[in-house]
């Protein structure tokens, strides 16, 4: 049974997340004006916060396992550096392929300084709203193997959807997921609400 103070944080979360989608939604074109009221009382009433997500390959070893996993995902409709913080692990659109999606860990944002230890590289600043993402498996040769931002260079932002909050590896090895501290304490009542081990297990394919 959530406290009370987990499901005021809760629902907090859900008017946040409501407002930003239909902003979103608005901005796109996609809802007129007069239905952005409906659009956030149905988020906040009917829907989740959350989505599973099956992540297969070794390139996030440790952290979803060498065969991959099932995750439980937070949305983020808009991301930007106030949603998503360095030390996350996100969901975002394969660059190379925008029908597919990618689980890596944001290294790096907008501002920061990147310069690599081949001193063929010239080192560059990332611009606003890119980030740089990396695979956390350090077996896997860096651009060769490991499909990350060392392979395909800066993301936009805008290609996150989410953030992961629990990986179950199998029946047996699952928890939450190791994010930044700002990202945990943000996150810790939407993880008590929306967590359902049993409907992750139902999901799961090894």
């Amino acid at each position: 049974m959530a406290s009370p103070s987990t499901w005021f944080r809760y629902v907090a979360s859900k008017l946040e997340y409501s407002l930003s989608l239909s902003r979103k939604s608005y901005g796109r074109g996609q809802i007129m004006n007069a239905d952005r009221l409906d659009t956030i009382l149905k988020t906040i009433f009917i829907g989740k916060l959350t989505f599973l997500h099956c992540n297969k390959g070794e390139e996030m070893a440790p952290t979803i396992g060498t065969r991959g996993g099932t995750l439980l995902v937070r949305k983020i409709p808009a991301a930007d550096p106030t949603r998503v913080y360095v030390g996350d692990v996100v969901v975002l659109k394969d660059p190379m392929d925008s029908d597919k999606y990618l689980v890596r860990r944001l290294a790096a944002i907008e501002g920061y300084e990147m310069a690599s230890t081949d001193e063929n590289d010239e080192p560059f600043v990332l611009e606003k709203n890119q980030c740089w993402v990396v695979a956390d498996n350090e077996n896997l040769k860096p651009k060769q193997e490991s499909y990350d931002s060392r392979t395909f260079g800066p993301v936009n932002m805008t290609d996150i959807v989410g953030r992961v909050i629990y990986c179950l590896r199998n029946a047996v090895d699952h928890g939450p997921v190791n994010n930044s501290h700002f990202s945990v304490g943000q996150d810790s009542p939407v993880l008590a609400m929306e967590l359902d081990v049993d409907e992750m297990k139902k999901n799961h394919k090894e």
